[in-house]
């Protein structure tokens, strides 16, 4: 005679060992875990880029801070230092650092290096 658990077992072996039901979970599980939080970082991305303004803090996708300078439709100019400017795609901005009301981690860390030494 069966005992409750392994009845269970059993239903649920049966369940998980249909192979259509496994690929339909496995692609439930990619789609919360990999797709959806990837989308979202893609559209915030967008939006920050669309949002883009006169004297924004930016970081591009090679690493270089500059400060956006002009903006037009696809692109932006942005200034490495005075009388510096390059032309980038809008695309090419892979963070907005923002400057008003706190310090970015990176600002709050040379601050607290600077009081030290």
């Amino acid at each position: 005679m069966a005992t409750l658990p392994t009845f269970l077992a059993e239903g649920a072996g049966n369940i998980l060992g249909n192979p259509m039901i496994m690929m339909v979970l496995m692609f439930v599980i990619f789609w919360v875990v990999l797709i959806r939080p990837q989308q979202k970082q893609r559209k915030a991305l967008a939006a920050r880029q669309a949002g883009l303004k006169k004297g924004d803090k930016v970081v591009t996708i090679g690493g270089m801070y500059a400060s956006v300078n002009a903006v037009s439709e696809k692109t932006v100019s942005l200034k490495l230092s005075e009388g510096t400017f390059v032309k980038y795609d809008k695309t090419a901005i892979a963070t907005v650092i923002p400057s008003k009301g706190g310090k970015t981690e990176d600002a709050a860390e040379d601050t607290a290096t600077e009081s030290k030494g």
